[in-house]
């Protein structure tokens, strides 16, 4: 009877995958959502190309995943993964700041963000509030958005990188970790041209007249990013 009451609990839990490339978050996570009631673990992956191949063979309830891969961005992979599977739910879980990537991942498809800093209480609470079909929202984010709206969604004062396509914020973020064009060609299994063409777009939004002038301010960028994660508090 215990034997078939812990089939039937199984059977009721959602399924979870996890795209994480750092080991020890992914194996916390995994920890946590096996030991919830509603919760279980059916895989997880380090990689987008693991990632695509373990969705595909587990089909789960729910991905949660990070912005941030070793062979792709997150934003793109909830597109892909929406394309295939449109019924899919996703969580975006990363110590990226919400006001760049929280909206760029509500659009391409993604039911919620959530800062890693977060307690792990919060996660599980946006994780069960999207397998319920809604859509998470910190409470500073609500206010963001509300804003923009009442503002006519085009607010004044937005930063020039917030104009930036997911794909031309991608190859920005890459150039500012000192990856050349063929480098983020192979990365990003693009064409030397398309790269190019996307840097040009770069200098052109940007108001910048050179590759070097595009670089440093690339650099730049990446390294408030960083001090701003790293800082106080």
């Amino acid at each position: 009877m215990a034997t078939e009451n812990s089939k039937s609990s199984a059977a009721h839990k959602s399924k979870v995958f996890l795209v994480e490339d750092h080991p020890v978050t992914r194996d916390g996570l995994a920890q946590l959502i096996n030991y919830q009631e509603d919760l279980c673990m059916c895989g997880s992956s380090g990689t987008v190309a693991k990632a695509l191949s373990g969705i595909e063979t587990s089909r789960p309830d729910l991905v949660i995943m990070d912005v941030s891969l070793p062979d792709g961005h997150g934003i793109e992979l909830v597109k892909d993964l929406k394309a295939r599977y449109p019924e899919l739910r996703i969580l975006m879980l990363s110590m990226h700041d919400e006001s760049l990537y929280a909206e760029r991942a509500l659009r391409a498809g993604a039911g919620g963000y959530i800062m890693k800093q977060e307690s792990t209480n919060a996660v599980l609470a946006a994780a069960r509030q999207i397998l319920r079909g809604k859509t998470y929202l910190s409470p500073k984010l609500q206010e963001r958005v509300l804003h923009r709206f009442a503002a006519g969604i085009s607010s004044p004062g937005t930063s020039d990188i917030e104009h930036l396509t997911d794909r031309e914020l991608e190859i920005f973020e890459l150039i500012g970790l000192g990856r050349g064009t063929r480098e983020i060609a192979q990365h990003l299994r693009l064409s030397v041209s398309t790269v190019e063409t996307h840097r040009a777009h770069l200098k052109e939004k940007l108001e910048l007249d050179s590759a070097p002038e595009l670089m440093r301010r690339a650099v730049e960028w990446m390294s408030s990013r960083e001090k701003g994660l790293n800082g106080p508090g």
